[in-house]
């Protein structure tokens, strides 16, 4: 019985490098896609499409990821307000036009 426990409690801690292992191997994959879609021409790099945005943001971007959704890339901004209001602006990465904003 001793034995058994051993066993499920390193198979528990053993659990978590599992999942780190596959996190990191999942984001290498979004990282070459992107990649791939940049050098393809299929989205814009993140400095000119915040040169496009900034203007329309009304506060400082305080995060940014790159998503994809239903094969489109989509930068997810996230912008502090001068007033301590958080909103997050979805934009096309490859028009830079701003789909949806959220508070």
């Amino acid at each position: 019985m001793p034995c058994r426990r051993a066993l499920f409690c390193l198979t528990l801690l053993a659990a978590p490098v599992v999942d780190a292992r596959a996190d990191d191997r999942r984001r290498r994959e979004e990282q070459q896609r992107a990649r791939r879609a940049l050098a393809e021409g299929r989205i814009r790099p993140l400095a000119e499409i915040l040169a496009l945005v900034q203007p329309q943001l009304g506060g400082e971007v305080i995060g940014v990821e790159l998503d994809e959704e239903d094969g489109t890339f989509v930068y997810e901004i996230k912008v502090l307000t001068p007033r301590g209001r958080r909103l997050e602006y979805e934009v096309d990465a490859a028009t830079g036009h701003i789909l949806k904003v959220d508070d």
